[in-house]
Order: structure tokens, then C-alpha cells, then sequence
């Protein structure tokens, strides 16, 4: 598997990373261990965490897998903190107060069973938190050698741009990576989130390549109306919960997103390939992506994605799927500045064409 630098860092990660949401929910601790072998014989050693998942024993899963393993050196291990992990706790226990970060962490490091987090991220923007103390908070975990590199997740662009600044303008650890969704179906971090990290030196780390199973091509329309049910079941995230199932086929279950499956399936078949290798592909070659995270429930979900490994799709296919995802910009400003753009590229190309 091959390598790539995170952001500014100089600290290598792995070109996908294992994500562990589902252990400890959907994933049962012998199937984690499974998981974790299976990646780790395929040359992965990036796995992303978060003190949150499964309230967290997903981290004590990963925890006990690293003990049993003997060898925590060869992981490049990440975590999150932000939000609630007891739902019962009380009312600072989840923010980004100095308060809540400094026992995330240490909770975190002693689920773990590790000395030291590889990056260690804010899983979201506090407004109640001004972003000078979390920063200042960061800095000081890296200065005790608990955490060596810091990031966010899920900060929109001013937000991230703020935060940049002020580490820069207060001599603070930097940031090194963001961590957003982005796959086919979810391209908004193109607005103004790529063109910032790569300005800033920033790695991307993309969650949801597969938009929630979608781009399986397990829900395609047809299959569901074949089945005899208005919504997807069956062994499938979206099959196994009615309530979440309801809600996420109602929301992707469009023209558009369907449009998409059919482009993204099409060029498997001609491949030979899966249609979630041919998503991580498109993910994963994109500008500023250092490593993509897969999320997979068993290592039969795990050995299909990591087929997306080296592969590279050609510029055709990219071309395809870009035309066919293409998001639907709102018109001011984003669609307004579009214009703006492509008049001045415009003029460039031709000195006689009209100018705006």
C-alpha cells in the first residue's frame, strides 16, 4: 500500500486508513480483531478513532488489538474529540472547553492503552468555545509528547481558515489535516475546502467514500423495486435499520444520486471491477486526499475495498464520474462567482469574447 505525506507534517500515512466507527456498534469485537489483522497484512497501518464511537469501546477494541499484538510503534494511530460519550454525563462533558479536550484525551489514551496519539483531532467546531483556547489546549498536549500532530473534522471554511491563522499568528502547533466527508454524492468541500488545504498545506482525510453504502450499488432503484419494498432491506446498513433506512433512502433516492450509481457501476462492469473500488479511486485521486478512510462492518467489506488499492482510474472515467456528480452550486455566492470565473477564463482564451 502506498504512502503519503499528511499535510505539512512530514509523518507518513497509509493511502487508505481504517476507520473504526462500527467496532464496538455494528462490529463485534473477534470480527474488529479480524478487521485490524486483515488490514495490517494488506500494508495499512493508518487507524482513525474516535473517543465517541460506540461510546467508546470501539477505542478499547483497538486498544486491546494493539496490546495483543505487542507492537504499538508500526501503527499510525488518530483519535477525536468533541462530543458526548456517556449520554448520561453532565454538561461539560463534551465541547472543546480545555476542560472536556484535556480528559477526551487522557480517556482516550488510557482506552487505548498508548502513550501518545499520532494526530489527535477536534471532531467539530464549538461555538460556545472560542478557537484560541481548544488551539492553545492542542498546543500544550503536544508540547507533553501526548499527541504529536493535531487536525479537525467537519469545520467549514472560514471556521478552518480562522483556526489556521490563529495557531500561525499565536506560534501554536499547526494544522496539519482536515477531516471531511467527501465521496461522488457529497462534492460541497470542493467549494471552498479543497482550494484552502491546498493553499495551507493541509491533507485531506475524507470520510464516507462509499456515501453511506450508496455507491455499492447496493440501492439501486431497480433493486429495490424488484424486492418488493418501497425502501432497501435485507442484510444491508440501510436494510437492517427501518428508521435510518426511511431517511436516508427518501434523501439520496433522486434522479441525481441515482445517475451517479449508474456511471459509477458501469464503469466496474467494463473493469472487472467493484463498484466501491472505482468510488474509493475517484476519492482517493483527488487533489490534497492523503489518505482515504474506509469504514467497513466485516473483513469481507474490508478485502473488497482494499481491491481500490493502487488502482488509478483514467481520465475518461474521471471525466465521466466528475460530469455526472457535478454539484448544483447555489447561485450566490458560489454560483455567481462561477460566472465570474469562467467569463475571466473566458477572456483569457479569447480577447473578443464578452468580458464580466
Amino acid at each position: 500500500m502506498r504512502r503519503r505525506v499528511l499535510g505539512s507534517s512530514g509523518m507518513l500515512v497509509t493511502e487508505f486508513t481504517l476507520g473504526a466507527m462500527t467496532f464496538g456498534a455494528e462490529t463485534p469485537e473477534d470480527e474488529t480483531h479480524a478487521i485490524l489483522d486483515a488490514f495490517v497484512a494488506a500494508g495499512g497501518d493508518t487507524i482513525d478513532c474516535a473517543d465517541v464511537y460506540a461510546e467508546g469501546r470501539s477505542e478499547e477494541y483497538v486498544g486491546r488489538w494493539m496490546k495483543a499484538r505487542g507492537n504499538r510503534d508500526d501503527i499510525v494511530l488518530l483519535t477525536k474529540g468533541r462530543f458526548r460519550v456517556d449520554p448520561a454525563s453532565g454538561p461539560n462533558e463534551f465541547g472543546l472547553s480545555r476542560r472536556h479536550l484535556t480528559r477526551a484525551l487522557d480517556a482516550s489514551l488510557r482506552r487505548l492503552g498508548v502513550d501518545h496519539i499520532d494526530l489527535y483531532q477536534v471532531h467539530a467546531w464549538d461555538p460556545h468555545t472560542p478557537p484560541e483556547q481548544w488551539l492553545q489546549t492542542l498546543d500544550a498536549f503536544v508540547r507533553s509528547g501526548k499527541v504529536r500532530e493535531v487536525g479537525v473534522s467537519n469545520l467549514n471554511g472560514w471556521q478552518l481558515q480562522r483556526a489556521i491563522m490563529l495557531a500561525r499568528q499565536e506560534g501554536l502547533a499547526p494544522i496539519v489535516s482536515l477531516q471531511p466527508q467527501y465521496n461522488l454524492l457529497a462534492r460541497e468541500v470542493e467549494w471552498e475546502l479543497l482550494d484552502l488545504c491546498e493553499l495551507e498545506g493541509l491533507g485531506l482525510l475524507p470520510w464516507s467514500p462509499l456515501g453511506g453504502g450508496w455507491l455499492t450499488g447496493k440501492y439501486r432503484r431497480e433493486v429495490v423495486a424488484a424486492g418488493g419494498s418501497d425502501v432497501p432491506t435485507g442484510a444491508t446498513r440501510l436494510g437492517e435499520n427501518p428508521g435510518r433506512g426511511v431517511e436516508s433512502w427518501f434523501k439520496r433516492n433522486d434522479d441525481r444520486v441515482h445517475a451517479i450509481v449508474d456511471e459509477v457501476v458501469a464503469i466496474a462492469e467494463a473493469r472487472g471491477i467493484t463498484p466501491s473500488q472505482v468510488a474509493l479511486a475517484w476519492v482517493n485521486g483527488r487533489r490534497t486526499v492523503a489518505s482515504t478512510i474506509l469504514g467497513v462492518r466485516t473483513v469481507a467489506q474490508l478485502e473488497d475495498d482494499l481491491g481500490a488499492v493502487g488502482l488509478v482510474l483514467d481520465a475518461d472515467e474521471t471525466a465521466r464520474l466528475d460530469a455526472v456528480s457535478e454539484p448544483q452550486l447555489p447561485d450566490y455566492p458560489y454560483g455567481f462567482l462561477s460566472r465570474a470565473s469562467q467569463a475571466r477564463q473566458d477572456a483569457l482564451a479569447d480577447p473578443s469574447a464578452p468580458t464580466a
